[in-house]
């Protein structure tokens, strides 16, 4: 265990605190106009899912665990879970559907993620910051509808709801960040 100040804790890291294991969901740290400035962590226990909020003086100490980060390949989903591969030693390593959380729409056959583990447990998982789908379902195209900030609605390849400049029809292979569903642009393929 090492000890880190509260405010260099960023989304993803692991913390020890009395002997157990969260998994930090977002860290913010907040200024006051007056007073001594905090680190806000919103967490959840690795062993139960259970979520909490803590805050912390920026300068207090914190027990941060040591966490194996390795790049694993996603291979499929069943009814345990998703079944990630690591490319070095071809083990195979499930992971829970409250690990994976929200983000397991992304996942395609095939993708390189970032798998942490402590003492052999799965307990978080990065994906790729961007990831490249198919429009299946957006409004037609207005004439004369200028290149402004006017987005349009679209539905993606795996279900998810995204805005999309006017100029995307349905069919158009695109761009889209993992960590917000935002467009970012026409895929080059």
């Amino acid at each position: 265990m090492v000890k880190v100040i509260a405010s260099s804790l960023r989304k993803g890291n692991v913390v020890d605190i009395d002997d157990k294991l969260y998994v930090v969901l977002t860290a913010e740290n907040i200024h006051p106009g007056k007073g001594t400035p905090v680190t806000q962590l919103d967490m959840r226990r690795i062993s139960d899912g259970v979520k909490i909020s803590e805050r912390y003086r920026t300068t207090e100490q914190v027990e941060r665990a040591f966490v194996e980060d390795r790049p694993h390949t996603f291979l499929y989903e069943d009814s345990d879970g998703y079944t990630f591969m690591n490319p070095e030693n071809f083990d195979q390593v499930i992971v829970t559907k409250d690990v994976m959380g929200d983000s397991a729409v992304y996942l395609q056959e095939g993708m390189e993620c970032m798998l942490s583990t402590h003492n052999g447990v799965p307990i978080a998982i990065e994906l790729p910051a961007r990831v490249t789908l198919e429009i299946v379902d957006t409004e037609p195209t207005v004439k004369g509808q200028t290149a402004s900030s006017s987005y349009k609605p679209a539905k993606l390849s795996n279900g998810v709801r995204t805005m999309v400049p006017p100029h995307v029809s349905a069919g158009t292979r695109v761009v889209i960040m993992t960590a917000d569903n935002s467009y970012v642009e026409r895929a080059k393929d």
